[in-house]
């Protein structure tokens, strides 16, 4: 059956290594996704001047210029989706990939078919809310408002420039009225599935990057509190300390 065509932006595979830039661009094709790549970070920052991709998969180990400077210039100038492809597996080079702003974090060797998922779900229009308890259309709290269908949040009417994931996950919070949300839940509101194998400690990265772009203490929150051993809380939207 032939594939059908997804989107007109392409999704930019950045990768040093010919070989697995072009087992990625294989898979993607196969599922009717427009792929281009860049095998060193000149090439790469061309790339993104040229296009206006859907999504990049960036490696972090790259000549010229590396992957974590290229996805400091991608968040300078919006909040396109970033997978990290990357051999760099330990949790603190996670963490470090989520807090500069990546959306997902996938390590080496990796499964293509699951890189495909992974992809999927990021290109996907996020899902804040459940099942039983749909988001509504504009969320306010206080100072601070959501409008899920303009994909956009405002703090004291001030535009936030977050990602596409803590954008949902801030929905999804602000949602929850004050309940306590485990990070599980939270994986699974944002993302749209139950996807195991992401790590629930990606949540927190992504918590704490939030927390930087709202100027939110966790000592004193005014937006996100931590429920210790559990997961999260809105914590008095917009109350006055």
């Amino acid at each position: 059956m032939e594939a059908v065509n997804r989107s007109t932006r392409p999704i930019l595979v950045v990768d040093d290594d010919a070989k697995i830039a072009q087992l990625v661009r294989v898979y993607l094709e196969r599922e009717g996704y427009r792929v281009v790549a860049a095998h060193d970070g000149n090439a790469a920052l061309a790339a993104l001047a040229l296009d206006e991709p859907a999504l990049v998969i960036l490696d972090l180990m790259l000549p010229q210029v590396d992957g974590m400077a290229i996805l400091r210039a991608i968040r300078r100038r919006d909040r396109t989706p970033v997978l990290i492809l990357s051999a760099r597996g330990a949790a603190q080079d996670r963490i470090a990939g989520l807090l500069e702003g990546a959306d997902d974090y996938v390590t080496k060797p990796f499964s293509p078919a699951e890189l495909v998922l992974r992809v999927q779900r990021l290109l996907r229009p996020p899902h804040p809310g459940t099942a039983d308890r749909p988001a509504r259309g504009t969320i306010t709290r206080g100072s601070l408002t959501v409008d899920i269908e303009r994909q956009e949040a405002l703090l004291h009417g001030v535009p936030l420039s977050l990602t596409r994931v803590e954008l949902a996950l801030l929905a999804v919070l602000l949602e929850g009225d004050g309940r306590v949300l485990t990070r599980e839940h939270l994986l699974d509101a944002i993302h749209g599935t139950d996807d195991g194998d992401v790590l629930d400690r990606s949540i927190d990265a992504h918590v704490r990057r939030l927390r930087a772009k709202l100027g939110d203490d966790p000592a004193r929150p005014t937006y996100i509190a931590t429920v210790r051993g559990v997961g999260y809380r809105a914590a008095g939207v917009g109350a006055t300390p």
